[in-house]
């Protein structure tokens, strides 16, 4: 089985990933470790024969789940998949939940990547630009796998 689940900020995708990956038995994949290099954040992009040897490497697997935001250079994620979820949640929910991962992470109550109040922020406004823009230009991208389609799981 070889799964892509895409969504913005806040949408759940690690979390359905996570639980598909339990329930089925096969490895989940986060895109942002494909394309950061940096260990625990978001600063240095790997470039890009790196990130594609990476995601090549995941796709040749016979099972696989990957999610993240991304879409322009995952072309063969959506193509090799069986199954393609997207995710879409209102505004109020994606900054509660970027939110709420924000301070339990703050507190030491979820593991995750270094986060600043500027970062918060930044992320809150990129959340809502993939909303506008990006999220447009995905269902595009999508038409072309109606059969593999299940938006919000």
């Amino acid at each position: 089985m070889k799964i892509h689940i895409v969504g913005g900020p806040g949408s759940g995708k690690t979390y359905l990933a996570e639980k598909l990956s339990r329930e089925l038995g096969i490895p989940h994949y986060d895109l942002d470790d494909v394309q950061w290099a940096n260990e625990g954040g978001y600063g240095k992009k790997r470039d890009t024969a790196e990130r594609d040897a990476l995601l090549k490497e995941i796709l040749q697997k016979d099972d696989w789940i990957v999610e993240g935001v991304y879409y322009a250079w995952c072309g063969r994620c959506f193509k090799d998949a069986d199954k393609i979820y997207l995710l879409t949640v209102p505004r109020l929910v994606y900054r509660y939940r970027i939110i709420r991962r924000f301070l339990r992470r703050k507190l030491g109550l979820e593991p995750g990547k270094k986060e600043t109040l500027k970062s918060l922020f930044a992320l809150l406004k990129w959340a809502d630009k993939y909303q506008r823009v990006n999220l447009t230009e995905i269902r595009k991208i999508l038409e072309a796998y109606p059969e593999k389609m299940i938006e919000n799981a």
